[in-house]
């Protein structure tokens, strides 16, 4: 996500609260994932795709490092999300191994005899 920047000195307030609100929103869906991740889920209750405000406009200045933030936060989840897909598959891999090495007939030696 690339922040554009505002020029404008004073942002008129409405057009901050719809950033804020856009934000929020974003946020909410990082926390909802980072809650995810930590408790080992694979996936959260399926809400509607996220679509991006088309009416915004430019990011006020304002509000720069804590859009800064999130994309970081963002980053860092789809970093760990990989990292658990990763694990699933080397464990998925293990398991189909297991599942289709032949079933063994048990060998008794007698040691002592």
């Amino acid at each position: 996500m690339t922040a554009v920047l505002a020029r404008s000195a004073s942002p008129s307030s409405a057009w901050t609260a719809a950033w804020c609100a856009a934000l929020a929103e974003l946020e909410c869906g990082v926390d909802e994932a980072e809650e995810l991740i930590r408790v080992g889920h694979a996936m959260g209750p399926e809400g509607p795709a996220w679509l991006p405000p088309s009416d915004l406009g430019q990011l006020p200045a304002s509000l720069r490092d804590r859009a800064q933030a999130l994309v970081a936060r963002q980053l860092r989840v789809a970093q760990s999300l990989t990292e658990a897909a990763e694990q699933s598959r080397r464990h998925l891999r293990v398991l189909e191994r297991l599942r289709a090495a032949p079933e063994s007939t048990p060998v008794y030696l007698d040691a002592a005899g």
